[in-house]
């Protein structure tokens, strides 16, 4: 039985996530302010956070930033009435794995909650289950562990988010192959997924950034109407 903790100081709202999670068969516990958040948070093992953003005592991001010191795995979803493509971006950015704006359809965050963990689940057994001879993926001198979820290009370390680290990992298992937005967005953010498709663009720039920027040799290629690919140099 998967463990939510709801991070939301309306009560009713609280309430209402509580008896539809609840029905759904989760394990529900809540908090209202950001400090009691923290501590729970501390206390216990959880699957997934729903984290409301605008929180008293301690914002939500400052708890997404502190969730991620310590846990990279565990997947949170920000609420927040903020819409605009940037606050998305941003708390993405930051490690978020979903960002859902209020008002929200409560079938539409279930629906969610549902991918979220679905993905999570077979990461996991995806990763227990590749064999790799060292336990790396590789293309040319790029190298990522999904165990330890390290990244290297020509030996240097790569500072990735979770996000970021998912996305590259799944073109590194598909390298050669021409992904399109939606391929990828399956596959990374999940099949219930319901934003845009632009968020695969803004993300893989980010990627490229931090491994092709400043190398002969750029791995990540645009395929122009179709989508993207990870080609080793020929």
């Amino acid at each position: 039985m998967p463990r939510i903790l709801i991070v939301e100081d309306e009560h009713k709202i609280s309430r209402l996530l509580q008896i539809e999670l609840e029905a759904e068969g989760y394990e529900v516990t809540q908090a209202y302010n950001g400090a009691q958040a923290w501590d729970i948070y501390q206390e216990g093992q959880w699957d997934l956070v729903l984290l409301d953003v605008m929180l008293p005592e301690m914002s939500g991001i400052e708890i997404l930033r502190r969730i991620r010191s310590v846990d990279p795995g565990i997947i949170v979803i920000l609420l927040t009435a903020r819409d605009s493509v940037e606050d998305k971006v941003a708390g993405l950015d930051l490690g978020a794995n979903d960002y859902v704006t209020k008002p929200f359809q409560i079938e539409e965050l279930l629906a969610r909650i549902r991918a979220s963990l679905r993905l999570r689940e077979q990461q996991i057994q995806a990763t227990s289950a590749d064999v790799h001879i060292d336990g790396w993926l590789q293309a040319a001198d790029l190298r990522l562990n999904e165990g330890t979820r390290e990244v290297e290009r020509a030996g240097q370390s790569v500072e990735l988010t979770p996000r970021e680290f998912d996305l590259l990992a799944y073109l590194l298992k598909n390298k050669r192959q021409v992904l399109n937005r939606d391929q990828i967005l399956a596959a990374v953010w999940g099949y219930d997924y319901y934003g845009d498709t632009n968020v695969v663009d803004v993300y893989i720039r980010y990627v490229r950034k931090k491994i092709d920027h400043g190398h002969q040799h750029e791995l990540i290629q645009t395929v122009r109407g179709v989508g993207y690919a990870l080609r080793e140099p020929s």
